[in-house]
């Protein structure tokens, strides 16, 4: 039985491949933010008999201390962690901050999954096929590493902070293949492209209309998204880094993939922590 951590696990695409992962007989350790999504989850995990399979973990990811003390636990419990499924994160259309100072959308969609990978690296380590599977803008040439301004202090937007963390990811890839190559470990940069996830929320009206329409007539459903994932999560590349976008793989040659930027973003995220936390 394999055991399988996903981040944002309990809405959304996280949780639909939850929900999949459980009916194939894998174990869940589901992470989310919300006390009613976990309480959904388990709730629709009682009725399909696959509870004891389940685990849920209520954690603010954009808290760099919450997510060590997650790593920490869940290191303590599992020995063995196969795969690992990064899906956490959430459209912000103005900027705030975390109880920590960082951006929030930085938090949760760079620092967050620049830790968790380090921090389970052990356990997955030890599994017959780990990978890790990071659901982000992989394959786009929009956005840019605000270098200067990595919590976009000025001229902050939603767009502009999402798109800074799709290529910050792409690095995050580069980085942790190139360091871990010897482990096993296979990352793969998934793009599931416009998937019908509530993307609308965030928004005010009108625009909040605009992208519901939008999603209802040109967005993937849940379940139309979640198939290529467990087959990824099944029979994973066999490169340490490998990205995708739905499944048209993504050419590593592009200057999205600079293994030189990929170091300079590991050394400025590694001085942003506050201690030895990888």
């Amino acid at each position: 039985m394999r055991t399988v951590v996903i981040t944002g696990g309990t809405r959304g695409i996280g949780g639909g491949l939850a929900r999949q992962l459980l009916d194939r007989g894998d174990r869940v350790v589901a992470i989310g933010s919300g006390a009613a999504g976990g309480a959904s989850l388990r709730a629709e995990a009682a009725r399909r008999g696959t509870a004891d399979r389940l685990a849920f973990h209520r954690v603010d990811l954009g808290s760099v201390a919450r997510t060590v003390a997650l790593a920490e636990e869940l290191r303590a419990r599992y020995e063995v962690v196969d795969a690992l499924v990064l899906c956490a994160g959430r459209y912000r259309t103005g900027r705030a901050e975390t109880v920590e100072g960082f951006e929030q959308t930085f938090a949760l969609y760079v620092l967050n999954r620049f830790l968790l990978p380090e921090l389970l690296r052990e356990p997955l380590a030890r599994a017959d096929r780990p990978v890790i599977l990071n659901l982000c803008g992989t394959g786009g040439r929009a956005g840019r590493i605000n270098w200067d301004d990595l919590q976009l202090r000025h001229r902050y937007g939603g767009f502009r902070a999402t798109m800074q963390g799709a290529r910050a990811n792409d690095l995050l890839g580069v980085s942790f293949a190139a360091r871990h190559a010897g482990s096993g470990i296979r990352y793969v940069l998934y793009n599931p492209l416009f998937v019908d996830t509530g993307l609308s929320e965030p928004f005010r009206q009108p625009t909040r209309a605009l992208v519901r329409v939008l999603a209802r007539l040109f967005a993937a459903r849940v379940d139309q998204a979640v198939p290529p994932l467990l087959d990824l999560l099944a029979d994973p590349p066999d490169r340490p880094l490998s990205a995708f976008r739905r499944s048209t793989p993504v050419d590593l040659g592009r200057r999205e993939f600079d293994a030189e930027t990929a170091v300079r973003l590991h050394r400025v995220l590694t001085g942003l922590l506050p201690g030895p936390a990888v």
